[in-house]
């Protein structure tokens, strides 16, 4: 018995490990079938910190909360079973700053251990301007660590740890280039996180049965030792729905989205048929709404088309899109749109490349039938506020499509150093919420035309004056 620690010397011998009850948050502590302790007592670390580091799974899915020492814990880890494995180790963060951090982690780690290193800090991935630190150890075992996107997480061949994964832009693209680094030599993959939200890859693998998952809140964490108030922290925050995000590890849609899946689930119609094409809409006998977002060679450019539904409910009649598609072959779509006579009222994205679109939609159809509309922040969130209301007072119906559902819910409200909220989006699969802006667009364009009423047309002859002359 270890008089200072309370801990049996049997516990050192077989170490427990941290897991979750299969339909439960309950944390409990398992011990390993093998594996004894092998981690040097120059870093103290905490029970379920010892755990992960001593733990020989090739997969780790690892969701803590803040502060209670990921990075720290897992760069450990990593060059603990770098050096026993002679592989190099591949360390990807959310951005630069976090990279050299976690790097500075594992330098701090290699001095506690005595551990003779090489640091490379003035290295550019090539062909980016993006610095590659790297730190090589005895036996040759390198630490590579890199600020993550598709690009600097192809082309190695090592371990990885990906670091606050659920914050990484393009985490599927990351996630894609990344796994084949695996495949030789049994290579293991290490994933930590905060969660933020449903929509990304880290949650999805919380039910992949191939990882070993550990989930710590800072409550867990506070009973094995940390030393921190859980409930001064929560009453600081003052915000329970962040609080449960960051410390309490759940994976709250709200916190983040503008837009939750469970909102959006609601307003989507499984028998909503749409038009394939412009002429399908000529026969539609209710007055329909347009919104036309702008894109060329990046983003999309998506119409977006309402049809009134009873009252002021709106149903979604037709969504176009095009990919790199020249400005003629747009105009041609959005010239086609309003030619049709029960199309009352119009928005177009006049910001950059729609600006001459939006002018000549203008000049040649009327500014009573088309608005050309500037993206600016004010107008973003009144465009965005409107499609939420619709959507959370069930007045729109959307297509179920999932393209649909991860552009709508793609949607972030961000605070910006000024203090003023923005919606932004990262541009994923294609897409820069190009539908939602689309689709915000006729929103606008519904709620500015509601008193259109039925678009008529009435042929009449020529004006006949009662006599000749100047007026």
């Amino acid at each position: 018995m270890n008089e200072r620690t309370g801990e049996r010397d049997s516990d050192r011998t077989n170490p427990p490990t941290v897991g979750r009850d299969i339909g439960s948050n309950k944390q409990v502590l398992r011990r390993p079938a093998s594996e004894p302790a092998r981690l040097a007592p120059m870093v103290p670390l905490l029970e379920y910190q010892r755990v992960d580091v001593e733990s020989s799974d090739r997969f780790r899915w690892n969701c803590w909360s803040r502060q209670t020492g990921k990075s720290f814990t897992k760069s450990l880890r990593r060059i603990l079973r770098g050096l026993s494995r002679r592989r190099t180790q591949i360390f990807l963060s959310a951005g630069e700053r976090q990279s050299r951090e976690l790097m500075e982690k594992a330098r701090q780690h290699c001095n506690a251990l005595k551990i003779a290193t090489d640091f490379y800090d003035g290295r550019y991935f090539a062909g980016m301007s993006v610095k590659q630190l790297e730190i090589v150890l005895p036996s040759g075992v390198r630490i590579i660590g890199l600020p993550a996107n598709p690009q600097t997480a192809r082309g190695f061949t090592g371990d990885v740890f990906l670091d606050e994964f659920a914050m990484h832009l393009h985490d599927r693209e990351i996630w894609a280039a990344m796994f084949p680094t695996l495949l030789r030599g049994n290579g293991e993959l290490d994933i930590a996180s905060t969660p933020k939200g449903c929509g990304n890859v880290f949650y999805e693998l919380r039910d992949n049965p191939r990882f070993t998952c550990q989930t710590v809140t800072l409550p867990d964490a506070i009973s094995y030792g940390l030393d921190v108030d859980a409930q001064e922290i929560r009453k600081a925050m003052n915000d329970d729905l962040l609080y449960r995000q960051e410390f309490l590890c759940a994976f709250i849609d709200e916190a983040t989205a503008f837009l939750s899946y469970e909102q959006i689930a609601r307003c989507c119609d499984r028998n909503l048929k749409l038009a394939k094409s412009v002429d399908e809409l000529a026969d539609c006998g209710k007055a329909l709404f347009v919104g036309v977002d702008i894109g060329r060679t990046r983003d999309l450019t998506v119409a977006w088309v309402l049809e009134v539904e009873g009252g002021e409910c709106w149903r979604t009649r037709a969504v176009f899109e095009l990919c790199a598609a020249p400005f003629s072959t747009q105009w041609n779509l959005i010239e086609r749109l309003l030619k049709n006579r029960r199309v009352a009222r119009c928005c177009i994205d006049a910001g950059g490349l729609g600006m001459q679109l939006a002018e000549q939609a203008v000049e040649r159809f009327g500014q009573w039938r088309v608005e050309g509309v500037t993206f600016t922040p004010s107008v973003r969130s009144q465009l965005g506020t409107g499609l939420r209301l619709a959507v959370e007072a069930g007045r729109i119906r959307l297509p179920d499509d999932d393209r649909v559902k991860k552009d709508f819910h793609s949607l972030r409200r961000t605070l910006s150093e000024t203090g003023h909220f923005r919606l932004n989006a990262p541009r994923v699969g294609g897409s820069h919420s190009d539908r939602f802006w689309a689709a915000a667009l006729a929103v606008r364009a519904a709620d500015a035309g509601a008193s259109v009423g039925e678009v008529e047309m009435r042929a009449i002859a020529p004006i006949k004056f009662a006599r000749r002359g100047a007026w």
